[in-house]
């Protein structure tokens, strides 16, 4: 999951302009997925880079990689605009993370060891914590940290990666500031845990797809009630 970007993270350290115009990308592409960035709106060079605090370039080269992606069309002499976001398109993103998912849940079913499962629960303490305080940038921090450990157990590096990469899509922030989403994550996350101190694949997987079907449906619930599929 990508969080927005921000002017404090920017301060913490120096980024090459590759991974500025990444951070940028994932900005504009968490915009566009939660509906904030809607369907025929203009993305303007200088706009956006000054709201962002960077210079155009990296905002050129963004949308560069977003239109790669689909998200966005550049028309000559307007600029780029956002293009349609379909249904389809969320069953598909969500679809494609799941079944990657589903084979890592295996695998790490097997995998994973006691001190990989202790600090699934200490992450999981945490998030509950965060949940409760209402924090959403510790939430998204914290979710991702839980996937990363899980998804890492299972020792399918390079399939990870591919999960790593379709998450992409996965709007974090908008999650995040769900407290109805928090409060099911970290019972899903207890039911998991319990689910590999019993070694049950079946459990694990269904618990781990239930994340993504879960995402899906709230994600397409919420640009259903904005009226972008009907843009």
């Amino acid at each position: 999951m990508n969080a927005p970007l921000s002017a404090s993270s920017r301060r913490r350290r120096p980024l090459r302009r590759s991974q500025l115009s990444d951070e940028v990308a994932g900005h504009l592409r968490a915009a566009i997925m939660s509906g904030t960035l809607r369907p025929g709106t203009f993305i303007r060079l200088d706009e956006t880079a000054a709201k962002l605090g960077v210079s155009i370039t990296p905002v050129r080269e963004a949308l560069l990689k977003l239109r790669g992606e689909g998200m966005v069309q550049l028309e000559p002499h307007r600029g780029h605009v956002v293009l349609p976001l379909t249904r389809q398109d969320i069953e598909d993103i969500f679809w494609l993370q799941a079944t990657i998912a589903r084979q890592l849940a295996v695998t790490a079913t097997d995998r994973i060891t006691e001190t990989e499962i202790v600090e699934l629960e200490r992450i999981t303490d945490l998030l509950a914590s965060a949940v409760s305080a209402g924090d959403a940038q510790a939430i998204a921090t914290l979710e991702f940290s839980f996937h990363r450990v899980f998804n890492q157990a299972s020792g399918r590096i390079k399939l990870a990666w591919f999960l790593l990469n379709a998450a992409r899509y996965m709007p974090a922030q908008m999650y995040a500031a769900d407290p109805q989403w928090g409060a099911a994550a970290v019972d899903n996350h207890h039911e998991l845990i319990a689910a590999l101190r019993r070694r049950d694949a079946a459990a694990v997987v269904q618990h781990t797809v239930w994340q993504f079907t879960d995402a899906a449906r709230r994600l397409t619930d919420a640009l259903d009630r904005t009226g972008i599929f009907n843009s």
